[in-house]
């Protein structure tokens, strides 16, 4: 036996039925769709709902937008330094005690006191904190950003930064 004496099995498969091919054979005229109506006329789109209002478009949508400009940065504060007892603090070894993630950026905070000089490189420090390390006689570098032009966000309003 070849390929070419291969048959399916009798009955297996059947013509297709031709519709609408004159009203003098069955399944001429209306093609076995019925008469009238909406089904009869053509396809109906998903989601059609006769005219009414459909679902999508009665349901409420999400308001607002996300920021693709937000900086998000990892908060960490003077007694959070004071206490991990570190002379040079920077993502890296800030990293390295857990206290912030691989690749964030860092902000330091002005929540409690430093009593000993130390030198700090973060991606941006608030000005309480600032004050409270220079006054401590340590030193502040502005590390720049990982991404755009390299410099930190200007500070104050977007609009009066134009």
């Amino acid at each position: 036996m070849k390929i070419h004496d291969l048959k399916p099995a009798e009955g297996a498969n059947r013509r297709r039925k031709r519709v609408g091919r004159g009203i003098a054979g069955k399944g001429g005229k209306t093609a076995g769709r019925g008469t009238k109506g909406q089904k009869a006329r053509g396809t109906i789109p998903a989601g059609f709902e006769g005219g009414q209002m459909p679902l999508h478009m009665r349901i409420p949508k999400l308001k607002g937008f996300k920021n693709p400009f937000r900086v998000e940065y990892q908060a960490v504060n003077l007694d959070t330094i004071e206490e991990s007892g570190l002379d040079e603090v920077s993502p890296e070894t800030l990293h390295g005690k857990g206290l912030v993630g691989k690749k964030s950026l860092v902000k330091v905070l002005g929540r409690g006191e430093i009593s000993r000089a130390v030198t700090v490189k973060a991606h941006a420090v608030s000005k309480s904190a600032e004050e409270a390390i220079t006054g401590a006689g340590g030193t502040v570098e502005i590390l720049p950003m990982p991404f755009g032009n390299g410099r930190p966000p200007a500070k104050g309003n977007a609009l009066t930064n134009r």
